[in-house]
Formats: structure tokens, sequence, C-alpha cells
């Protein structure tokens, strides 16, 4: 079974709304930022009822990753009416969490959840900005289902494929808005 796409009017919403910025953070990189499509209220507000369309009655709630994935989380589940599930870098939520070490290029990075707001057997969608190497997005999905709950899909409004992220998502569905190649 295949699972729905994302409407194309969304892709073609956020590709003009992207910004190209070369050589940040570093030379020879070329940076799509998003705080265009952000700072436009109506381009903004049609990709997120856009997305609560195509996610309505699939999933009970949101996972937003630190920090951009919280920017589209937090409308997406109050427009579905659902809650919002935050996974925090290392050492930012207070009290008991769980944690999930993950590799970076250089070293490793740790992800945290509170693992009593994930309820047993919820359909989780994972939602971030940018999918690149694949890391932050599979230590999300650990993190959520060591919780109890089930890594129903992921949605990233940027996908830059050829970083070969979705080799460590296999398994999971990956609805990307936009994918460069």
């Amino acid at each position: 079974m295949t699972s729905p796409q994302l409407p194309s009017s969304l892709t073609d919403l956020v590709l003009t709304h992207i910004r190209e910025v070369p050589d940040f953070p570093e030379p020879c990189v070329l940076f799509r930022d998003i705080t265009p499509l952000l700072a436009d209220g109506k381009a903004f507000r049609e990709l997120i009822k856009g997305l609560a369309d195509f996610y309505r009655g699939r999933i009970d709630s949101v996972a937003g990753l630190e920090s951009r994935g919280f920017i589209l989380a937090a409308p997406l589940a109050v427009e579905l009416g659902i809650g919002m599930i935050t996974i925090r870098k290392a050492g930012k939520l207070p009290g008991a969490v769980f944690g999930v070490d993950y590799a970076l290029e250089y070293g490793t990075a740790r992800m945290e959840v509170h693992p009593e707001i994930v309820k047993d057997g919820d359909r989780v969608l994972i939602i971030d900005d940018v999918l690149a190497t694949g890391g932050t997005a599979r230590a999300a999905i650990d993190l959520v289902e060591h919780s109890g709950g089930e890594a129903t899909a992921l949605c990233m409004l940027l996908e830059l494929a050829d970083l070969n992220g979705r080799k460590k998502l296999e398994g999971y569905t990956v609805d990307s808005v936009v994918v460069y190649e």
C-alpha cells in the first residue's frame, strides 16, 4: 500500500517562498532559508492548512523537533485540535527525560523527550524543517516509539536528497514538501 502524496500546490507554495543564500553557513554551501515563508502570513497559513488537510484523521499528535520544527508543529497541532510533543536538544527539558544520542559529521548530539507526554498507541507525526542526513529524524522516531507512540509519518518541509537521510528512515513514511536532488 502506498501513502498519499502531499499536494503539489504545497510544493509550489514553498518553492516560491524560499530564499537561497550562497556560502552560508560556510563556503560552497547553498542555504535554503524558510523565513520568507514564515514572514508571509497568508502563505504560512495556507501551508499549515494544507498540511492539516493532508494529515487530518491520520494522527493523534504532532512532534516538533527543536527548533524550527516547533514553528511548524505548533500551528499544525492547533489547526488539527491535537497535542504537540516537543523533542528537544539535551538539557533543555526539566525533570525526567528519555534521550537518544545520534551521530553528527564530527561527534554526537542528543535529543530528549518527556516520555509521559507521548500517549501509548498515539499515532505521531514527526515534523521538521529539513531532512539532511536523517540523524535527528531517526532519533525522534526512537524517542516516540520508546515512549509508547507510533511514528506514523515524518513530514519535512525541505529534503536534501543527496545527503541520503531517507536511508536512516527506511520502513517509515517520509513526506517531503520540497525535495532538492
